[in-house]
């Protein structure tokens, strides 16, 4: 309970919790630096210690301030302004001030306090809370004291606490001891009681319901107590002063006992306090701080001290528990007898007074009050220093008053002989007979036969006299067997065994009881055993065969065999009829007692001792179970038969008897396992049960019985019981112990009503044992036969698998089991003893173990069940508890189990088989949505059921253990804990299942409304009552705001991590993910106050920590990104400079936000660089603590086990635990290690044994080992993932702006060089690289990024340092490690250096330079200038970058060509694109020359055939994979760029590159009829190859006939396609595109000349091929210069109205690209026909007329061309209209390539609405422009406006172009026609099939396919081309514009003046 709210300074619970906490963290869990604040705490409260429980007084002020409250308010602490107070509250605050009689003020703040606190008390009123407070506070300061007081130094014990602490608290109690402390407590402890403060609040209603009542009491006791306590811890150090002592005298003369004789726990403590201090044991044991300590002794010093209390005690006034009186007396007695041998004899006058003071002891029958009043108090037990007080008082009393025990001794003597006389004179016994002896020997026996120590104190009495003979023996003398043992042992010894000489009768039980209870523990056992042997053995010579002693085995066994045959004389017929009339002659009474004394004796001695167990079993004269098993078929009282059971139960505990047992048992049929035939009744234990058991209302024999069964089951199972009389096995024991005794159980009357729930645990722990150990077979589900007595019956199924049917079935058992159940918790509800309590409590524990059992082995069940088709139903036990209780006629099993959480303060083992068993169920989702409903439909139950979650998780004992073997004992706080993880288990698996689930409704959020309606509030808020989610905060809350970190990760580390991912989890699923971020954040500040105390570090438990980590960066990721998406800057802003600061945080104010001092700081930083030390970035610490070493365990060295067939084993033993983890189930694979030793036979195997078990011990070592390693990388590669997560959730998600891009770069950086850092160290683990690889992959892509847009902002290239914020250097060593780690990955890792190339490229792209503007004036520099211009900063970067990745040599060559070569598809690509990368760097082709020279280059050629089949697939319809098409496309873009230069294109050709490409099939399918998407696949197959041959063409200018003639081969034989593509009618971008290309071909390889080395007959086919593309390529010529052009363009716009201009631009740079083709082409070949004009060939058709459509709007087809078909030859007026058209749009280009320069020069000043519409086209989406910044927005603007002005550039280059050939072209034609041309007659005409001008037919047909020229046309020319003086200055006007600009001269001026001079030529 946190304390907070203070009004006043008289406060009452809150700063008292305070208290409490510091002086228990100080002491008892020793904290760090808590002495200091020890001392604060005890200087600011010392009031309230002096004046103990004093209340702060009531006054007339303070009530007339309260009762004003309500009308002018009060001020209230820690609250600003005064807070006006309901009138309701007041009331109720006299009431508390009247009732407790504190001051009115305070009775007003505990209120408060009560009803801030009121969430932690569901179901409670803020009044009664409030007085739950009030008593909390008074034991908070009770336990403070006690505490304080328990760390003084002194003679009893010591806490090891330091020096310092010690003297503080030494000197604060002393000065509360002289304050009078002693008397306060004692008065304190007479005032409080119980019983009159609960009559004072019940008067006032001041109690609640029972668990209030319950909480009330026990805090009240616990006060008492605790100052109880306080005294008697002061005495034990320290004595008390002389009044003090008196007063506790005093005090103890009142004193009186309970009901039944006990002193209670709390005069209990007082009495030990006046022992103590009346002890002066001490002096006897030689410690070095002796001396100090008796000077401290008033005892010894103090002569009046000694006279007071000897006085006190002498005097005869007798007390109220006389009993008491006489121990004290005993005490003194005692005490004066030490101080009587000591030197300083000046106490002579009291020490006298010892032997009277005995005296009056024993009248005061001393031991019988020891033993009732002292041993009978329930807090004996529990206190070491109380047994050790006891002990030390009974020794001394045996070892310093020898002469008083001898007396004891003769009386009891002289009596047994007045006690025999009156027997056998029948007369009166005497009455003054004392038994102060038998009290005695009865009070050791008692006090040493409970020892919850261990202590074993009882081994003074033995002394070790054999000890040398007996090298087994363990004692603690074995080392000091040659020393003579104390005195007071001897004495001790002596006394044991002269008792036992020539023993009186009467004192006969007595003293087996004492050597019963001395024989108590492994050595005591061990002693006592010899004693009886040794006793036995001294009078074996006697001949009557009754040994002398009766105290020996001798005797007593002896004396059994008699007993035996005698009974068994009695009844000779098997009959049961003497079951009804017993004998005349049986045992008596006495004997009775004296056997039941001495089985008790004989149990404890087997019990502990495992020698006597096997030496008197195997005694052949003895053999005590036989005779045991006999008597128990003779007709003895049930009660002696329960001891003999209870024996054979304690020989049963060794394995090997316990065989032997089980056969000896079914033998003597106690339990009737097999029936005579002509038998009437059952007989044996059955009989005694229902007729004898039931008739007394007793039933010891039954539960001594199930005692023994459960014994044996645990040691050996026995599977042929009974084989040969019946069908072997357990059933019938089963049947007896299911059918007789549990189901009957709850209808049996019981005289005494606890023992019916001993029964019922005695039975259920049998069944909870047998279903333990069993393990469900295959061949349990077998119906096996056995033969008995010559017929076949079926066979026993184990007894686990009959439990087990019995609970997946709707059987009586389950549902007693169930009502068990209903009933224990609603007898737990009440709150109240009641007898048989504990029993009960176990028996429902057995209950909850067995259905936690069930469902654990009901799937392995169900499973084999249904494989076995064998005819059993069963029904899965989950579904069964959904069924209705027969007792309240509801289905509220699960609810019943579930309500034991709510008791898990008093039964913590309850709530943790409980929580285990919802957890199990929880994994069905079906039962979710049905237990919601169950656990809410009645509000005050489940009230209650969220109360037990919530206090089971709020538990502070719970404390988590090593896991370190299972101890068989757990402790509370690790059962506590367990129970929390279950839990948290629970609300995890629920969490992953659909809604509503047990998770939402136990986490609070709404189950009836949708979930993301919840609005989470603090507990108290609105009605919100305290839930899961508030109890797993408030555990992961405390200590957050403390230097240390959160508390939990340190002492629970597994808890935390579970808290961690639940609250992940909630953060992750949509539904809850908007309430619980939002709560998290307002309330809560979780994440900012856990992520400052990252990493967490754990030494021990580095799994745990790491798992921490990794939930709670998961979580940081989504909140992150949350507030990022939700525009809440601050909460982002505080996160992000939370982890990635490299500056020293201060203490950040309450708001996060801080002020003034980060003004300052910041300003400070700047001016002195140094000032600030730099501490690691959050990020990077967290990294840091990522071990990426991991030991992995060595192979198995084996000697006997076969490696492989172990190995096989392990890995069948493997299975998939909750967390993910592949792990070894160790305990089944010891299980089947074992059995397979165990199968071994032979002489041979049982010596090998212990070394084949010492082998399996490595073995099972090992696989820890293992599944620890696994477990650890696991968490490593989780920890690493959320690391990576975290860091680019940072990166991506958050606004830019919140890291500086200079940050940005340096982080990234330092995140880069750590990890590789880490990754390259020599045993980084392989299984963690991958995602190491992600990391690094996204984090370059980042510094890429950061880079290049820092330079597009234009900042980074004046910076002096390099390249942009970060400096070259770091770039370099970012560059060598992330070659390292390419290298490093070796062979394998394919996959994972696909991440590391896609690395290499990001890093690469940062030196490639951006886009410039082309302005068209580079022109104006001379060369000169341009060679000697500085070297830029991207050219240097690169230059650096190629020099580093050659310094790698051939070793990254290697790597990087093989990767491209073969492998996984990514890997290829991008191995491909590192390889075009780096070969477009590397200016003195190194990579180049490698790539060539070792084959590498050839494969990649050579492949291309392969893909070809893929690549056929692909242009299906729907084509399986698009991989081939990607890896396609990055081949041929390396192998193009490898053309780029010459030396390539020789050694692609060399290759056979072209033949390849010729023999691939895929070019030829024509995809003209496909829908559109395989067209795309088809071009994008097509293009490549294009490309590819004309860079071939473009570098291969020496040898340009061999790749032209090669790549003309290609064209022909594909030449259908070609063709088909040339006369497309469509002609769409992507055709144009394709045409673009093709016709760049064709115009270098389509010519004559190509074709020189070939024979004829190829020639012609050759030739015609040609003849037909030039054909086709003119006739496209025409088309395109032609008017389809506008209606083109115009299409363009109407198809893609969105982005027209960039298509429409597109569009216009392919058409002007194919003209220019085709007039080069043109232009080629009339320069390789002939170099004068008159041999020229003849293209086009001497016709001026130009194409119709442009002016006169005719544009439909058939008048593209005028008076001509297509198949015709076009007529020069198509040349001269290009021309103009040219010269027209080259005007039109040059206008806006001007003004996008200057709009681009003006970037800053143009309008908002243009840089939009900038914009527009980069960014997709409508209104995508509207949420850029305006940053981004200009640098998109500027990006647009350099594109712009590079495709007008582009265009422009084109068009001058094209006017340049279109010159030429006309003036050949013109010269040619007009000078050189012989018009023919137009009757020639009608020759069919001349081809052509008379004398240019012996050229060889140049003529292409035109008709004779007649003169008319050649008239026409001359006049038609109309080639203006507009036009001619148009056409200079273009060179004066472009030509001088570049420096290139063009022809233009002079072919316009030859033009214009042909022109205007007369006729000739």
């Amino acid at each position: 309970m946190p304390a907070q709210a203070f009004l006043v300074d008289s406060s009452l619970w809150g700063p008292l919790k305070e208290l409490w906490e510091t002086v228990d963290g100080a002491v008892l869990r020793r904290q760090p630096e808590s002495v200091h604040l020890l001392d604060l705490q005890l200087k600011k409260h010392k009031s309230h210690f002096l004046s103990l429980f004093r209340n702060p007084p009531k006054s007339a002020e303070q009530r007339e301030k309260v009762r004003k409250a309500s009308t002018e308010g009060i001020a209230i602490q820690g609250q600003q302004g005064s807070r006006l107070l309901p009138e309701q509250l007041l009331k109720e605050a006299f009431i508390l001030s009247d009732l407790f009689d504190i001051g009115e003020l305070a009775a007003l703040e505990l209120l408060l306090a009560g009803e801030q606190q009121q969430p932690h008390f569901p179901g409670l009123t803020r009044g009664l809370v409030a007085v739950l407070l009030y008593w909390d506070g008074k034991l908070c300061v009770a336990n403070s004291l006690r505490t304080l007081i328990q760390s003084r130094q002194g003679k009893t014990f010591t806490l090891d606490l330091s020096g310092e602490l010690v003297a503080l608290t030494s000197r604060f109690t002393d000065e509360l001891m002289n304050q009078g402390l002693t008397k306060r407590i004692l008065t304190l402890v007479s005032e409080i009681n119980v019983t009159r403060e609960f009559e004072k609040l019940q008067k006032e209603r001041g109690l609640g319901n029972e668990k209030h009542r319950k909480e009330v009491s026990d805090l009240i006791k616990e006060s008492r107590q605790a100052l109880a306590d306080s005294l008697f811890l002061w005495t034990c150090q320290s004595p008390l002063t002389k009044d003090d002592t008196l007063a506790l005298i005093g005090h103890l003369e009142t004193v009186t006992a309970q009901a039944d004789g006990s002193l209670d726990s709390m005069n209990m403590a007082l009495v030990m306090a006046l022992l103590y201090c009346l002890d002066v044991s001490f002096i006897e044991q030689g410690t070095e701080d002796r001396e100090d300590l008796l000077q401290a002794l008033p005892l010894l010093t103090e002569r009046q001290y000694v006279s007071a209390v000897h006085s006190r005690l002498m005097d005869g006034q007798p007390w109220k528990l006389p009993g008491l009186q006489a121990l004290c007396r005993l005490a003194w007695a005692l005490s004066l007898r030490v101080l009587s041998q000591l030197p300083q004899g000046s106490l002579v006058e009291f020490t006298e007074a010892d032997e009277a003071l005995a005296d009056q002891a024993l009248l005061g029958d001393v031991f019988l009050f020891m033993k009732e009043g002292i041993l009978g108090c329930e807090s004996f037990g529990q206190e070491e220093f109380y047994i050790r007080r006891l002990h030390s008082l009974i020794t001394d009393f045996l070892a310093l008053m020898p002469m008083k025990v001898k007396q004891l001794r003769n009386r009891a003597d002289e009596d047994a002989r007045l006690v025999h006389m009156s027997l056998q004179m029948d007369s009166e016994l005497p009455s003054s007979l004392r038994k102060d002896l038998d009290h005695l020997m009865i009070l050791i026996g008692e006090f040493y036969s409970k020892d919850s120590f261990g202590l074993e104190l009882g081994l003074e009495f033995w002394c070790p006299t054999e000890s040398l003979q007996h090298t087994s023996l363990q004692g603690s003398y074995l080392g000091m067997a040659l020393q003579r043992p104390p005195h007071k042992q001897v004495v001790l010894s002596k006394f044991v065994r002269q008792m036992g000489d020539l023993l009186p009768s009467t004192l006969y039980m007595s003293y087996l009881r004492m050597l019963k209870g001395l024989a108590n523990g492994p050595q005591c056992a061990h002693y006592c055993f010899s004693l009886l042997k040794t006793n036995g053995a001294t009078h074996s010579d006697n001949i009557q065969g009754v040994s002398g002693s009766p105290v020996s085995w001798e005797h007593f066994f002896h004396s059994l065999m008699l007993y035996h045959e005698n009974l068994r004389r009695d009844f000779p017929n098997p009959d049961a009829a003497q079951y009804r009339h017993p004998p005349i002659r049986g045992i008596t009474q006495r004997e009775m007692e004296g056997l039941t004394s001495f089985f008790q004796l004989l149990t404890t001695i087997i019990t502990w001792s495992e020698n006597a167990r096997l030496a008197l079993c195997e005694h052949p004269q003895w053999t005590p179970v036989v005779v045991m098993l006999g008597l128990l078929q003779c007709s003895v009282p049930p009660v002696l038969k329960a001891e003999v059971l209870q024996c054979l139960a304690a020989f049963g505990k060794s394995p090997e008897i316990a065989a032997s047992l089980w056969q000896s048992l079914e033998y003597t049929q106690i339990l009737q396992t097999v029936r005579a035939p002509g038998q009437r009744q059952a007989a044996g234990i059955e009989v005694e049960l229902n007729e004898i058991e039931s008739s007394c209302e007793e039933y010891p024999l039954t539960r001594s019985f199930c005692h023994l069964i459960s014994t044996l089951v645990e040691n050996s199972l026995p599977i042929n019981l009974g084989a040969g009389l019946r069908v072997p096995g357990f059933q019938p024991y089963l049947d007896f112990l299911r059918d007789s005794v549990f189901l009957p159980f709850p209808t049996r009357a019981y005289r005494r009503p606890a023992e019916k729930w001993e029964v019922a645990d005695a039975v259920l722990e049998v069944f909870h044992k047998l279903l333990r150990d069993y393990e469900p077979q295959p061949s349990d589900f077998v119906q096996e036969m056995v033969e008995l007595q010559g017929e076949q019956v079926s066979a026993h199924k184990p007894p686990g698998h009959s439990i087990m049917f019995h609970l997946l079935n709707d059987s009586p058992m389950l549902v007693l089991c169930l009502s068990l159940l209903e009933e224990g918790v609603r007898q737990l509800d009440t709150y109240a003893l009641f007898p048989g309590k504990k029993h009960l409590e176990s028996a429902v524990l057995h209950c909850l173990r067995l259905l936690d059992l069930a469902l654990q082995k009901e799937v392995v069940f169900m499973d084999l069940l249904r494989e076995s088709q064998a005819s059993l139903l069963v029904s899965p036990l989950e579904q069964l508890l959904q069924g209705v209780s027969p007792q309240t006629r509801k289905a509220d099993h699960i609810v019943n189990i579930a309500r034991y959480l709510y008791h898990s303060s008093s039964n913590p083992e309850a709530a943790f088989q409980s929580a285990k068993i919802l957890r199990r169920i929880a994994n069905y989702p079906n039962i979710q949505n049905r237990l919601v409903g169950d656990f809410t439909h009645d509000q005050t139950v489940s009230d209650k059921l969220m109360a037990g979650f919530v206090e089971c998780l709020d538990n502070e004992e719970a404390e988590e253990g090593t896991e370190k073997g299972d101890e068989p004992q757990k402790t509370i706080g690790r059962i506590r804990h367990e129970t929390q993880i279950h839990i948290l288990n629970l609300l995890i698996t629920s969490l992953e299942l659909k809604t509503p689930n047990l998770a939402l409704y136990l986490l609070g959020y709404e189950v009836k409304k949708p979930v993301s309606s919840t609005n989470l509030q603090d507990p108290g808020v609105l009605g919100c009552s305290r839930s899961c989610l508030h109890a797993i905060l408030s555990l992961l809350q405390r200590g957050t705001e403390k230097r240390s970190g959160p508390v939990l990760t340190q002492q629970a580390p597994h808890l935390a991590e579970l808290c961690y991912q639940v609250i992940y989890q909630l953060c992750a699923c949509p539904e809850t993910s908007g309430p619980t971020m939002r709560y998290l954040r307002t309330s809560q500040d979780f994440l900012f106050s856990h992520l400052q105390h990252l990493p967490f570090i754990l030494s021990s438990n580095q799994i745990a920590a790491l798992s921490q980590m990794s939930w709670l960066m998961k979580t940081a990721a989504i909140e992150l990104r949350v507030t990022s998406l939700n525009r809440q800057r601050s909460h982002t802003q505080r996160l992000v400079s939370l982890l990635l600061d490299d500056q020293p945080h201060t203490q950040h104010t309450a708001d996060g936000e801080s002020g003034m001092e980060e003004e300052t700081r910041s300003v400070s930083g700047f001016l002195h660089f140094d000032t600030v030390s730099k501490v690691r970035r959050k990020l990077l610490s967290v990294l840091d603590t990522i071990d990426f070493s991991q030991d992995m365990p060595e192979l198995l060295q084996l000697d006997f086990f076969e490696r492989t067939q172990i190995e096989q084993v392990i890995s069948n033993c493997e299975h998939v635990n909750e967390q993910g983890h592949t792990v070894c189930n160790v305990k089944l694979l010891h299980r089947v290690l074992v059995a397979e030793v165990n199968a071994l036979q032979g002489m041979a195997a049982i010596g090998q044994r212990p070394l084949l078990m010492e082998e399996v011990n490595s073995i099972l070592q090992q696989v820890v080992e293992r599944n620890r390693v696994r477990r650890s990388l696991s968490a490593k590669r989780h920890a690493l993932r959320s690391w990576r997560s975290l860091v680019e959730t940072l990166l991506t998600a958050c606004p830019a702006d919140l890291i500086p891009a200079d940050d940005r770069q340096l982080i990234i950086r330092d995140l880069l060089l750590d990890l590789h850092d880490k990754v390259l160290s020599e045993d980084a683990a392989g299984e963690l690289m991958p995602i190491v690889a992600g990391a690094v992959f996204t984090l370059t892509a980042h510094l890429s990024q950061s880079v290049l847009s820092e330079q597009q902002q234009g900042v980074g290239l004046e910076a002096s340092s390099g390249f942009a914020s970060i400096a070259n250097s770091a770039l370099h060593l970012i560059l060598r490690k992330l070659l390292d780690f390419i290298l490093c990955t070796g062979g394998g890792y394919q996959r994972l250096r696909a991440h590391l190339y896609g690395s290499l490229l990001y890093y690469l792209q940062i030196a490639q330079k951006p886009d410039e503007p082309d302005t068209l004036q580079q022109a104006g520099k001379a060369m000169w200038e341009r060679l000697t211009a500085p070297e830029d900063g991207f050219s240097k970067l690169q230059r650096e970058n190629l020099a580093i990745i050659e310094s790698y040599g051939k070793a990254l060559m290697e790597v990087v060509c093989r990767d491209a070569c073969d492998g996984h598809e990514i890997s290829r690509m991008l191995a491909l694109a590192v390889l075009d990368r780096i070969l477009s760097i590397d200016r003195q082709n190194q990579w180049l020359v490698y790539v060539c020279n070792s084959g590498y280059l050839r494969s990649l050629v050579e492949s291309l055939r392969q893909d070809d089949v893929a690549l056929q697939s692909l242009l299906t319809p729907q084509p399986p994979l698009l991989k081939p098409l990607y890896i396609y496309e990055s081949k041929m873009a390396l192998l193009t760029r490898v053309a780029k230069t010459g030396q390539g294109a020789v050694e692609l050709l060399r290759c056979g590159l072209v033949a390849q490409l010729i023999e691939c099939q895929v070019v030829m399918r024509d995809p003209s009829g496909f829908i559109p998407s395989p067209m795309d696949r088809y071009r994008q197959i097509l293009l490549p190859t294009l490309r590819l041959f004309q860079v071939i063409l473009t570098s291969t200018t020496m040898n340009h006939q061999q790749g032209a003639a090669q790549v003309l081969q290609w064209l022909i034989v594909h030449a259908d396609t070609i063709q088909s593509l040339l006369r497309c009618q469509e002609l769409s971008m992507g055709v144009l595109q394709e045409l673009s290309l093709l016709t760049g071909i064709i115009s270098k390889t389509a010519l004559p000349g190509t074709i020189n080395n070939i024979n004829s007959a190829a020639l012609m086919e050759f030739q015609g091929h040609i003849n037909r593309f030039q054909r086709l390529c003119l006739s496209l010529l025409g088309r395109l210069a032609g008017s389809e052009r506008e209606r083109l363009l115009k299409q363009a716009e109407i198809a893609a109205p969105g982005d027209s201009a960039d298509r429409r631009e597109e569009m216009e740079v392919a058409m002007q690209q194919v003209c220019a083709n085709i007039m080069e082409y043109c232009q080629t070949l009339l320069l390789q026909s002939s170099a004068q004009a008159q041999f020229s060939i003849c293209l086009f058709s001497p016709s001026g007329s130009e194409p119709a459509g442009r002016d006169g709007g005719r544009t439909d087809l058939s008048s593209t061309l005028p008076s001509m078909t297509y198949s015709r030859t076009p007529s020069l007026g198509l040349v001269l209209y290009l021309l103009k058209n040219s010269a027209a749009d080259f005007f039109r280009f040059h206008q806006s390539h001007r003004q996008s320069l200057g709009k681009l020069q003006s970037l800053d000043q143009l309008p908002p609405e243009e840089l939009k519409e900038l914009c527009q086209g980069l960014v997709s989406g409508p209104g995508g422009v509207e949420k850029i910044s305006s940053v981004q927005r200009s640098l998109l603007a500027k990006r647009r406006l350099v594109q712009l002005i590079n495709n007008r550039a582009k265009l422009l280059a084109l068009c001058s172009y094209v006017i340049e050939t279109c010159l030429f072209v006309l003036w050949r034609h013109l010269e040619y026609y007009l000078l050189h041309c012989t018009p023919t007659d137009p009757k020639d005409s009608l020759l069919p099939g001349a081809n052509s001008f008379g004398g240019l037919q012996a050229s060889g047909g140049r003529g292409l396919g035109l008709s004779r020229v007649s003169q008319q046309d050649l008239d026409l020319v001359r006049i038609a081309v109309s080639f203006g003086e507009a036009l001619q200055r148009k056409l200079l006007e273009v060179e004066g514009l472009y030509s001088q600009v570049r420096s290139r001269y063009t022809f233009i001026q002079a072919l316009v003046r030859r033009i214009r001079g042909l022109l205007r030529q007369p006729k000739s």
